[in-house]
């Protein structure tokens, strides 16, 4: 078949609502397949499921510790117990960063960080339980499977039971962290000695049997390739056809600086748009894409919501891992900016909360805010 009657046939797949192959996403990979045409299908997937809304949210990162048990090769964030750059937060400096949250108007505390040996698993669910008994109305999005693997080693406690004690104290929801790239032979080189691919969607399966929703994502543009990419996307979907419980994908670009492989380059916009492109393409049971700003650059995501992105994330106060690893993108941005950079998409935007209901704010006050709606996407 000629690379056009390929496009056609996929093109035709896309127009019927049927899913498709590894071999469709290798061919959407493809160099020589034209990006305009894989952004342009991607689209027509976008706007059949979200329309012409873009998503964000106000929220706040916490990252508790950044000395960790592991020497992951991408990661720039991790500290020693000795290096001078390390640090455990105090309850005081959780409860500040809880009050600054509030006093911003947060709808959502992003909660994950490095594995410290000298801290046990009661100080790790502390964390959430100070969070939540002070301030109940902010949503905890907290721990990746590779904490909770942790967490499993420090207690011989199993997954179930993790996460149900994290349930009693306050977790709201999970994010989808630790996945990198599922294909062992990636995984083996970049990640080799934490929680495995197994492990990853153990911990996920059982979120969502106990009701939990997660996000997952995919570590993307360094040693890994097409077919690991396209490898990565079909295992969450096999596994979103089970359980059903994952909101959100998010396409995570490389920044090799400060890490173990900083003799890498860091992916192209051109990578950006056509990996969040295939996603959506592929993922045809996922809700929502999501161009991550930090990681992205904010005129990339801003592309990316004509290549298959139908959320930008928040306001992001307090990010430290990808800055670490170089981003230079800021630290966080305004409502205001946002909604700016949403609507000079095209798009119109609309604040939700973690899980995807409408915010309505307060007019007179934007730290005060209620819950709405729950916002309505249309899959196959």
């Amino acid at each position: 078949m000629t690379a056009k009657s390929v496009l056609d046939d996929i093109r035709k797949k896309i127009d019927d609502q049927q899913r498709l192959s590894f071999d469709d996403g290798m061919f959407l990979y493809r160099n020589d397949t034209p990006l305009q045409a894989v952004g342009e299908l991607a689209n027509i997937v976008r706007e059949r499921i979200s329309g012409n809304v873009a998503y964000y949210n106000i929220n706040t990162h916490l990252n508790p510790t950044n000395i960790c048990v592991y020497r992951c090769n991408f990661c720039a964030f991790r500290a020693d117990l000795r290096e001078e750059r390390g640090y455990a937060m105090s309850d005081d400096e959780i409860l500040q960063r809880g009050q600054e949250a509030t006093d911003n108007g947060c709808t959502e505390v992003h909660i994950v960080g490095g594995l410290h040996h000298q801290k046990d698993y009661e100080w790790y669910l502390n964390i959430v339980r100070l969070l939540n008994d002070t301030y109940p109305q902010l949503h905890l999005k907290a721990w990746t499977s590779v904490e909770i693997n942790w967490f499993e080693f420090l207690t011989k406690k199993n997954i179930r039971q993790i996460l149900e004690d994290m349930l009693e104290v306050g977790l709201g929801s999970m994010p989808g962290g630790g996945a990198e790239i599922f294909h062992p032979e990636i995984r083996d080189q970049i990640c080799e000695h934490k929680a495995d691919t197994g492990k990853w969607f153990e911990t996920h399966r059982t979120a969502h049997q106990l009701g939990i929703n997660t996000n997952a994502t995919m570590l993307y543009g360094h040693i890994e390739n097409e077919f690991h990419r396209i490898d990565h996307l079909i295992r969450l979907r096999e596994q979103q056809d089970e359980t059903g419980g994952f909101q959100t994908f998010i396409p995570l670009a490389f920044h090799p600086e400060n890490t173990g492989l900083a003799h890498l380059k860091k992916p192209s916009a051109l990578l950006d748009l056509r990996t969040i492109a295939v996603s959506r393409l592929m993922l045809d049971n996922f809700p929502h894409i999501k161009a991550y700003w930090i990681m992205l650059g904010i005129g990339t995501a801003q592309t990316a919501l004509s290549y298959g992105a139908d959320d930008l994330d928040g306001t992001v106060r307090h990010e430290l891992i990808y800055h670490d690893a170089g981003a230079t993108t800021p630290e966080e941005v305004s409502v205001a900016k946002l909604e700016e950079l949403i609507r000079e998409a095209g798009r119109e935007p609309i604040e939700r909360d973690t899980l995807y209901n409408q915010i309505i704010r307060d007019p007179h006050d934007p730290s005060k805010w209620a819950t709405g709606e729950k916002l309505a996407s249309t899959l196959p």
